[in-house]
């Protein structure tokens, strides 16, 4: 039973729709949503079921996180395509400090950031860094990554697994490594053309 006043209601500018009652608290992006978005930039063809299966992560989980891109102009509405502008900007200047790389003791893992396939030619010498994974088989200094998932990408989508590795070096890099990486993220989402 809706108790609010008609007035009060259409003041609201979200609603939660399964009861009409004003949201009390700002929705946020996930750190999945990040990776959902990378997905959509290298395939936008692909529909939830195709999204949810190469992350490992459950149909409706895919479908809140496309919401979500879409209510922050992430993604355009009524299609899955991204914003590729807004996603670089938000990428390479919000994700570092949104989601903040938690470092962890050695471990054995998968490559990621400046060790990871795409970085590691260019920056040779550094220390490496892990998602910890018993499938991993590199040790260097672990990084628990944006998602559960991530270290099974290595296997159900290396393009994937590619870029986020350039995100993660954004996370966790230092400024040379950082503008390496914002540069081939570019490069990568330059490709992606919205019609």
């Amino acid at each position: 039973m809706n108790l609010l006043p008609l007035a009060l209601k259409e003041t609201c500018y979200f609603h939660f729709p399964e009861t009409g009652n004003p949201m009390t608290r700002q929705p946020s992006l996930r750190p999945v949503d990040v990776v959902v978005a990378l997905h959509l930039a290298l395939r936008p063809e692909d529909g939830f079921e195709n999204v949810a299966e190469t992350l490992g992560i459950g149909l409706g989980s895919g479908h809140r996180s496309v919401n979500r891109l879409t209510a922050a102009r992430l993604v355009l509405p009524h299609r899955r395509a991204v914003s590729p502008r807004p996603l670089l900007d938000f990428i390479v200047y919000g994700v570092p400090y949104a989601f903040y790389p938690v470092l962890g003791p050695e471990a054995q893992g998968v490559p990621t950031a400046h060790a990871g396939p795409l970085l590691s030619e260019q920056i040779g010498g550094a220390a490496l860094v892990v998602w910890p994974s018993v499938e991993g088989l590199t040790r260097g200094e672990s990084l628990i990554p944006l998602f559960e998932g991530a270290p099974g990408l290595v296997h159900r989508s290396p393009e994937l697994y590619g870029l986020l590795t350039v995100v993660d070096a954004l996370r966790v890099g230092r400024a040379r490594e950082r503008r390496l990486a914002a540069d081939l993220l570019e490069a990568s989402l330059r490709e992606v053309s919205v019609p």
